[in-house]
C-alpha cells in the first residue's frame, strides 16, 4: 500500500491539473491579497481581544470576518478541483492503460492498490489545503484582525479539509462504473448541484417568499446537500471558525452569496459520513476477494 501511495504521489507531481491548480492557487492568493487590502486598508493586524471598546471591536471583527468568508468562499472551488481533477479518472484510466500495473515491482491485493491511491490522492489533498488555509489566515492577518484561538483554528481547519477525503471517495466511486469523462463531468455537476442548493438556502431567507415556494426551496436544498455536503462543510468550518454561537445576533452573517447560511447539525455530518463510508467499502470489499494485480494483470472496473 505504501508503494501505490508513493507512486500515486509521484504520478500527481507530473499531471498538469497539480500545475494547473498551482497557477490557479498564485493568481488567487495575488487577488486576495489587494482584494484584503482594499477592504482592510493599511491597518496592521489586531488581536480580537485588544484593548478597543466594543464598538471598534466588533467592526475590527466584521472586517476579518468578510475577508475570511470571501477566501474562503474560492479558495473552496480551487480545493474541489485539484479533488475532484486528480481521483476521477483513478480506476477508468488504469484500466484503460495500466501504466502503474506496470511499474509494480510484484503483484498487491488489489484492495490495497485502491487504498494505496486513495491515501495518495487524500493526503496531497489535505497538504494542500493546509497550506492555502494558513495563507488565507496569514494574509487576512495582515490587514484586519483574525481569530487566534489555536484550538478554534485546528477544528476549522479539519472541516475545511474533509472536504477532499469527501470528494475523493465519491470520485474513485464513480471511477469504478463511468468512464474517465464521464466521471469527471459528473462528478462536477455534483459539486455544482452541492454548492447551487448551498447557495439557495443563504439568500432564500433575504427574499421574502412565502411559506409554501420557501419550505419546497429548503427541502430541495437539503436534499442536494446531502447528495453532496461540500458546501455543508464550509458553512459549519466558518461558524467554528466565527465561533457564530457567541456572535449570532451582533453581526449579520446568514443572508447574502458569502454569508453562512444555515449551519448543517451534527445529524446531517452523521448522515454523510455513513453514506460516504459505504460508498468507499462498496469498493474496498468486492476488491478483498479478487486476486493480485501486478505486471501481469490487467485491473478490471
Amino acid at each position: 500500500m505504501r508503494i501505490i501511495w508513493t507512486m500515486t504521489w509521484k504520478e500527481l507531481l507530473r499531471k498538469r491539473v497539480l500545475l494547473l491548480t498551482l497557477l490557479l492557487t498564485v493568481v488567487f492568493l495575488l487577488g486576495f491579497w489587494f482584494i484584503a487590502g482594499a477592504i482592510g486598508g493599511d491597518s496592521a493586524s489586531r488581536v480580537i481581544t485588544g484593548g478597543t471598546d466594543n464598538e471598534n471591536m466588533i467592526q475590527e471583527f466584521t472586517l476579518g470576518m468578510f475577508i475570511l468568508m470571501l477566501g474562503f468562499f474560492f479558495a473552496s472551488f480551487v480545493l474541489a478541483f485539484l479533488a475532484i481533477f486528480s481521483s476521477f479518472s483513478a480506476i477508468a484510466g488504469e484500466a484503460e492503460q495500466g501504466v502503474m500495473q506496470a511499474m509494480l515491482p510484484r503483484p498487491i491485493p488489489r484492495w490495497k492498490w485502491y487504498m494505496g491511491r486513495w491515501l495518495g490522492y487524500a493526503s496531497l489533498g489535505v497538504i494542500y489545503a493546509l497550506i492555502l488555509y494558513i495563507l488565507i489566515l496569514w494574509i487576512t492577518a495582515v490587514h484586519a484582525s483574525i481569530p487566534r484561538d489555536p484550538v478554534v483554528l485546528v477544528q476549522a481547519f479539519l472541516l475545511f479539509a474533509s472536504v477532499v477525503p469527501l470528494l475523493v471517495t465519491v470520485s474513485m466511486f464513480g471511477s469504478g462504473y463511468l468512464s474517465s469523462v464521464t466521471n469527471g463531468v459528473v462528478m462536477t455537476m455534483l459539486y455544482g448541484a452541492g454548492w447551487l442548493g448551498g447557495m439557495v438556502g443563504k439568500i432564500i431567507g433575504s427574499v421574502g417568499l412565502e411559506p409554501g415556494p420557501m419550505q419546497t426551496l429548503n427541502n430541495i436544498t437539503g436534499v442536494l446537500s446531502l447528495i453532496m455536503p461540500a458546501d455543508g462543510l464550509q458553512r459549519k468550518m466558518q461558524a467554528v471558525l466565527f465561533s457564530f454561537e457567541n456572535i449570532n445576533g451582533l453581526i449579520p452573517v446568514r443572508s447574502g452569496p458569502f454569508g453562512i447560511g444555515e449551519i448543517p447539525s451534527t445529524a446531517f455530518f452523521d448522515i454523510r459520513g455513513i453514506l460516504h463510508g459505504c460508498a468507499l467499502w462498496t469498493r474496498v470489499a468486492p476488491l478483498c476477494s479478487q486476486g493480485f494485480i501486478g505486471s501481469t494483470l490487467k485491473f478490471q472496473t
